[in-house]
Formats: C-alpha cells, structure tokens, sequence
C-alpha cells in the first residue's frame, strides 16, 4: 500500500483502535466496526462475494430527529451486533404505479423489488450494505493488497430510490471481477429527507445523509479489505446531481480520490423554489398541526404524526395531481447546495480530483410524455439536451477551464433484454444493468455484444477507482476536450467500446439551455 493509504489507515479515529481485531480467520463473513459486530452472507449463486446488509452508519431519524441533520452513533453501538440476511428497509417513500410511463408500464426493475410488490419502506433507514470479494478481509490481505471501493448514490429523483432495486445490487459485478469492494447507502427522500420547514436550521437533510454515509466508509471500510485512499463516489440520475452537489459542497475534504456522474450534474436544476416554506407548512395542516403559534411548534407537531400518514397524505395529494403542487427537493442553502454553481466553480470551489460524467444517447426518452408506441421524438430530444446532456457540457466546460480532469462518455446501447421496445433505445438509467451486470437476469440473455459491452464498462470504472487518471487511461480511455474529436467514449454502440465526438449535440446547446446559475 502506498504511503498516503498508511497514513489515511492510521488517522482513523482513536475509538477504533480498542475495536477487536476481524472476528478469526475461519469466521470470514463476520467484521467489527464502529456500529457493532456485522454479521454477512454469502450466496450460493455468487460463492466467491461476501454481502454485509443493512449496516447502520447513524441514528434512526425518528422522534426528535426526524428532519434533523444525521446525528453519529453512540460508541456503544460498537458493542451491538447487526445479523441481517436481506437488503434493508428503503426510506420513507411511495411508488407511484398508477401514471403510465417506461418504468410502470415497460421496465419494473428500476423500482424497489421490482415495483411489483410494495418494497420495504421505514423510517429508520440510515444503512448501508458492502459487497466483498471473499478472499479479501483485513485478516487475510496485506496492507498492498487493500482493495479500491466504489460507493453508491441511487437515483430516483430525490424521491425514491433503495439498496433494492433488482438491476442496481452489485453481488455479479464483484462475483466476476475480485477487485473491488461496492457499497450502497440510503439516503432520504422526499419530505422527509428534504423538508424545506421554517424551523429548520438545515434542509438538505438527504445530502447531509450521504455525506454522513462516506465518512462510515472512511473510517470502517479498511475492515472490510477496503483502501479508504482509494474509493469513488458514484451515482447516476439524483445519485449523480448529488454526486456533484457532493463536489462542491466539500471541495477541500472530498475524501473520496474519484466522481462519477452518470446522467446528471449540478446543472440539472432539480431544486425547490419554495423560498416561503409552504409546502411544508400545507402539509403540516393537514395533518393536524394547522394552528401551530411559531415554526417550531409546527415542527414540534409533525413530529408526532405517524410517518405513514404523512408519506400516505403526500403520496395521495402527488398521485392525484392536485392543484397546485408540492415538491420537497433540494433547495439552495449556500451550505451544501448553492445558487451559482459558474461562479463557485470558477472561484475553485470544488473538489480537485478527476470525475467520469456521461448521458445516455437517449436519456429524454422516459421524460417526454409517454406512449406505448413511444415519445415524441422532439420533446425526447429536448428533454435529453436540457436535463442531461447539456448540464453535463456546461460542467466539463467548467471543469477544464479549472483543469479538473473529466473523462467524457455516452451510452448508446440498445438491448431488447432491458429495452423491451425498440423506440427505448439507451434510455434513461439503461446503462446500469451493465454496469452491476445483472441485464441477463429479466428477459433473458441478450447478443454477445451486451456482454462484452458490460465487460468493458465494469472495467473502466474498477480502472478508475482503483489508479485515478493512469488506471483509466490504461483501457484507452483520454482525457476529455471540449469540441475536440475522439475524446468521448462511446459505449455499446455497434462494439462495446469506441471513441467518438460530441460536437454536433454539444453545438445544440448555445442558447438552448435554463440559466446556469439557477
């Protein structure tokens, strides 16, 4: 192991220096960490992958904590022991099968267990899972031999999203390549993880989560064979916007040595405008707290409802589309997100440490309103230029005018085992049953091609994680420029990988694009 992985093992915090040491060498599925005695699995089907599910990385925000900040366990939690053998509860949260659309009515395993039975869903739900190849425990490995580690932020708008959604659980990927360690957080959604109250001293409670979440990792992971120097924040949709927000609201303690953003970044503005807090304060008063005498008796209030009630009132005013509408989403806060992401990124204010960003070629499609037959093919354009790819152009152009190295993709893959119809294409999220490899698991096995594609994108990002800029440059893989030819990386489309150019898209978003300070 390099100097700076010794260092960054020794700097972990004094309590874990009275931790006992990994369990015994014969008991490889059992760690200690600073939540308590983690009891795995291992699954017949991936033999060679030890699974650590549902670790708690801070209190349940329940009670009094409810829409606070994650607040760290107690150092008795060390003493305790989590035993789980199925992936843990979601966050509070609704899914919404009733509105037609590509992931009601087309594809099922992009929502929590499928979409076809109502996925586990609690309010303590600060978790996170760890998949491990089994040959690689603190035990067992020397200090050179510390793997690198991929953490995960799921999408879902900031509104759903779990450790369970069938095509995003890692245990193919780390059954097929041994090098690497994926970890998946919750993080909460929706009023209760973006509650925008009057009362509040902080708002963005979700992204306090994930960050809550790396810093478990930093301090833990080593435990597991993980090298804390050397771990990847990634995220894809929602994951990927706060994947960025991540970047800039931490630009000189990123812990991580690596981003990925895929299909999302700070510039797909995905923000509340409730600067009043009226959103929350609606809902506050249909639930019986409608006289509250100052915001912290209102809040003082809502904290006794039932969360069931409360997600049940929010999921039946959204499903029905009353009017006008409620939102709970990320909202500037000058602390972990901001109003002008030009200004702060040409003042330096993000992490200096190289990221992947790419979109899908046809990101726009499950955003333009739906049809069996399929979208408009204007407004699925339009929808791709302003949500996704444009965003993703601004933030490049940022990045290098700041020399922050950016490795630039498109996924152009289209597989009928995960695009059941053809008008679908690489639509929106398409390219993660490729990356966890788990697209042969519903509709059966696709072309040869799929595999190799698969193959080769699950061997850039380990290369990523795993060496930074000469680990990704080593699969051919170069540095991006803006308007310039063959620095993208074009995945699945024809061969598993080639490289091409952007610059007709990118000539579309002069003038086409929302204010990029919004």
């Amino acid at each position: 192991m390099h100097l700076a992985s010794l260092l960054t093992v020794a700097s972990l915090s004094a309590g874990s220096l009275a931790w006992p040491k990994y369990v015994s060498q014969q008991d490889d599925v059992s760690v200690q960490t600073s939540s308590g005695l983690i009891h795995g699995i291992k699954d017949s089907k991936y033999p060679n992958v030890r699974q650590f599910l549902g670790i708690p990385f801070a209190q349940p925000p329940t009670g009094s904590l409810r829409f606070e900040p994650p607040q760290a366990l107690p150092a008795s939690a060390a003493k305790k022991v989590v035993n789980n053998t199925q992936l843990p509860p979601s966050c509070m949260q609704y899914l919404n099968t009733e509105s037609p659309g590509v992931y009601v009515d087309q594809i099922l395993e992009f929502g929590l267990q499928g979409l076809n039975r109502t996925g586990s869903i609690s309010e303590d739900c600060l978790t996170l899972s760890v998949w491990t190849p089994t040959g690689n425990n603190n035990q067992s490995c020397r200090s050179s031999e510390l793997l690198p580690v991929e953490i995960w932020i799921y999408g879902g708008g900031f509104s759903t999203g779990g450790q369970d959604v069938p095509y995003q659980i890692p245990s193919q990927w780390v059954e097929r390549t041994q090098d690497h360690i994926v970890v998946s957080i919750n993080y909460r959604v929706n009023i209760f993880g973006f509650p925008n109250a009057a009362g509040l001293s902080d708002q963005n409670v979700g992204l306090l989560d994930q960050r809550a979440a790396v810093e478990w990792v930093r301090d833990n992971i080593v435990r597991f064979g993980g090298d804390p120097s050397r771990m990847l924040l990634w995220g894809q949709s929602a994951g990927s916007i706060s994947v960025d927000y991540y970047n800039y609201a931490y630009p000189k303690d990123p812990i991580v040595s690596a981003f990925s953003m895929d299909s999302g970044t700070a510039f797909s503005v995905i923000q509340s405008v409730d600067t009043q807090h009226t959103n929350f304060t609606f809902v506050a008063s249909q639930l019986g707290c409608a006289n509250s005498s100052s915001p912290e008796a209102e809040l003082a209030c809502i904290r006794k409802v039932p969360a069931k009630d409360i997600e049940d009132f929010v999921a039946n005013y959204q499903i029905n589309g009353t009017s006008p509408g409620i939102s709970f989403l990320p909202i500037p806060d000058e602390k972990v997100v901001f109003s002008n992401y030009t200004s702060r990124a040409l003042a330096g204010n993000q992490a200096n440490i190289p990221a992947i960003i790419g979109t899908n070629a046809q990101d726009g499609v499950p955003f333009a309103p739906y049809s069996p037959s399929g979208p408009n093919a204007t407004l699925a354009q339009l929808a791709l230029l302003r949500t996704f790819f444009c965003p993703a152009t601004e933030s490049i152009r940022l990045r290098q005018l700041t020399n922050r190295p950016t490795y630039r993709y498109v996924y152009s893959g289209n597989f009928s085992n995960i695009a059941p119809a053809p008008w679908l294409g690489a639509y929106h999220s398409s390219e993660l049953p490729l990356l966890f490899g788990t697209y042969d698991n519903f509709r059966g096995a696709g072309p040869a091609l799929e595999g190799q594609t698969s193959v080769a994108m699950q061997d850039a990002w380990v290369a990523f994680t795993k060496g930074g800029m000469q680990g990704i440059e080593s699969t051919g893989w170069q540095e991006y420029e803006v308007l310039g030819e063959n620095t993208v990386r074009d995945f699945g489309d024809g061969v598993a990988v080639k490289d091409t150019d952007l610059k007709y898209l990118e000539g579309l978003c002069d003038g086409s694009m929302p204010n990029y300070s919004a």
